[in-house]
């Protein structure tokens, strides 16, 4: 949306308890796993952003009956799911998946194998987003689908269900949601599906499929799925979002004096990453796990208190499991003393903005030396930050990485079109009033 702003000044401390909205890649993968189960499935802190919603509603367009038991002023947040056992009926008209890059690229491995003609459309920011890595794999298994927007590959997507046969493919880049979207595929095709990924991605659907009682198997960086396998219906409560919580980590750790407490927020290894970082930064960071075990996701509570942070270099091998924070890793660079160097993170190139230039001119609009290469940047810290206007250009990360450097600025900063913030993390807005209401300067 256009036209809205968010207006942030600075703070002296950041102290209290907290919690974030629930996780929005275990909630699409909710909707959607509950959706082809054989029964009935209580979902609870579903994430009731745009996205997750619209993949809800996606999912009730393809004739899952969804009762809703409780919401809040910005959605669904617990409902019963009731599975059609694999089989979806034809949507009346396309389907909209908004923002979602996670929503169409899932929902195309779901579709590919239904015996419909299915359309999947976006904004126009989705609508410029690449879809020719799911694609290639999805029509190595016999699927029939095409890109039919105005740049080759994009959206809208135009698939014909068929009859999916097994592969083995081997992801050029490490994506979650390009792995996911196989993993729902190889559900319908006959024999072995296996996907070998070139490095650590975010293990979401598969500890999912298993409480679901869908049987995979890793060997090595392959994982494989079995066809034929129903998914049984089960009952989720999804965590708090580590993406989301990822913000408050940062702005609590570069502040001296705060002292926050995050409860119950999920903590899979393929996902806190940037905790690793932070802690290399001189972050004083503890979490600890409270739930989740064997096949179940991990949460537990993060406490942080503020320090002197200092510089660090992102290690390769860090960079798929932390694509998501690097707006709020570079802003926590600024905050810095010394270097901070983020590469091999091209993929920020094709998000919901060009991540990497974004980053770059809002980080120089609040007078912040940083270079900008093809795969990444260098952020050098140590300045004090100004208030500035910054345009997130519809991308919900930017938007909120800069609100958080904001709190940090003198004078004050204005992030302009906020509303895009609802794809991810609704009531973003008020936890801001609510810190300032504690620490205000």
């Amino acid at each position: 949306m256009q036209g809205s702003e968010l207006k942030v000044k600075a703070l002296e401390k950041i102290s209290g308890e907290m919690e974030v909205p629930g996780d929005k890649s275990m909630s699409h993968r909710a909707a959607i796993l509950a959706g082809i189960s054989n029964g009935e499935c209580r979902v609870s802190n579903f994430l009731p952003s745009e996205d997750c919603v619209n993949t809800l509603k996606a999912m009730e367009s393809l004739g899952v009956k969804v009762d809703v038991l409780k919401s809040t002023e910005h959605g669904p947040v617990e409902m019963v799911i009731h599975g059609r056992k694999m089989e979806l009926q034809e949507a009346a008209d396309p389907i909209d998946c908004g923002n979602s890059g996670t929503g169409m690229r899932l929902l195309a491995g779901l579709l590919a194998a239904q015996p419909f003609r299915s359309e999947l459309t976006g904004d126009a920011s989705l609508s410029g987003r690449p879809m020719g890595r799911i694609i290639k794999p999805l029509a190595q298994m016999g699927a029939k689908i095409e890109g039919t927007g105005e740049k080759e590959g994009c959206a809208p997507l135009v698939i014909h269900g068929t009859d999916l046969e097994s592969t083995t493919y081997e992801m050029p880049v490490a994506s979650a949601q390009v792995k996911s979207a196989i993993l729902l595929a190889g559900l319908f095709a006959k024999g072995k599906t296996t996907v070998v990924q070139p490095a650590e991605t975010r293990n979401h659907t598969e500890r999912m499929l298993a409480q679901f009682g869908v049987r995979t198997r890793r060997n090595g960086d392959a994982i494989s799925v079995y066809g034929g396998q129903m998914p049984e219906s089960t009952d989720l409560k999804v965590p708090g979002d580590f993406s989301s919580a990822a913000f408050w980590i940062v702005a609590a750790a570069a502040m001296n004096g705060s002292r926050l407490l995050i409860k119950n927020v999920g903590l899979n290894p393929t996902r806190t990453a940037l905790m690793a970082v932070m802690l290399r930064m001189g972050a004083k960071i503890k979490d600890v796990v409270l739930t989740g075990s064997g096949d179940g996701e991990p949460a537990g509570n993060i406490e942080v208190q503020g320090g002197v942070l200092r510089g660090t270099e992102v290690k390769i091998e860090e960079v798929p499991n932390l694509i998501d924070e690097v707006p709020i890793l570079a802003v926590a660079g600024a905050l810095a003393q010394g270097r901070t160097v983020i590469r091999n993170a091209g993929e920020l190139r094709v998000k919901e903005t060009d991540r990497i230039t974004t980053v770059v001119e809002g980080l120089r609009a609040m007078d912040v030396e940083v270079e900008e290469f093809e795969d990444g940047l260098e952020v050098v810290g140590g300045r004090k930050l100004k208030g500035a206007r910054i345009d997130s250009f519809g991308d919900h990360r930017i938007a909120m990485a800069f609100a958080i450097a904001g709190l940090f600025a003198e004078g004050e900063t204005v992030i302009e079109n906020s509303d895009c913030i609802a794809t991810s993390y609704p009531g973003f807005e008020e936890q801001i009033r609510e810190i300032r209401r504690g620490g205000k300067k």
